[in-house]
């Protein structure tokens, strides 16, 4: 009986080995998947916002735009993977695009310390200003694919 039962366990972790090489070698999205904003603003709504409000979309569009602007040679979407473009799922390239998402991690890390304590004394205007601005520049993103 014991030795069923550590047949079994062993058998079970293998197949859960498995399942994680698999998923470790998966082709990587270029664009990761949760680089997005959950909505467009026009003018009259965002001058109708607190500035702290104010403060968090514009924080969250530098984000989104940071993630998708160096890619746009490859894509403007996320879900689209290395494979996808023809680029080889190897190790190398997949530790090539590791290393560029932990260092924009770390970009964005400083970055938004560094907003926090500065944008409370900016205008309130060039807030919605900049805030339109990079909505305005996501939406051109959208219509990127249409020029080749």
């Amino acid at each position: 009986m014991k030795l069923k039962i550590f047949l079994f366990s062993i058998s079970m972790f293998l197949i859960a080995n498995i399942g994680f090489a698999q998923k470790k070698n998966a082709a990587k999205n270029i664009i990761r998947d949760n680089v997005s904003i959950s909505k467009y603003h026009d003018i009259e709504e965002l001058q109708n916002m607190q500035k702290g409000e104010l403060l968090d979309l514009y924080i969250e569009r530098i984000d989104v735009l940071v993630k998708i602007l160096p890619y746009i040679a490859f894509t403007t979407k996320p879900g689209v993977t290395m494979e996808d473009l023809g680029i080889p799922n190897n190790s190398d390239n997949r530790k090539a695009l590791d290393s560029e998402f932990e260092s924009t991690d770390d970009y964005l890390k400083n970055s938004t310390e560094f907003q926090k304590k500065m944008l409370p004394y900016s205008d309130t205007t060039n807030l919605i200003s900049g805030i339109l601005f990079f909505e305005e520049t996501l939406k051109s993103l959208h219509e990127y694919g249409q020029y080749h």
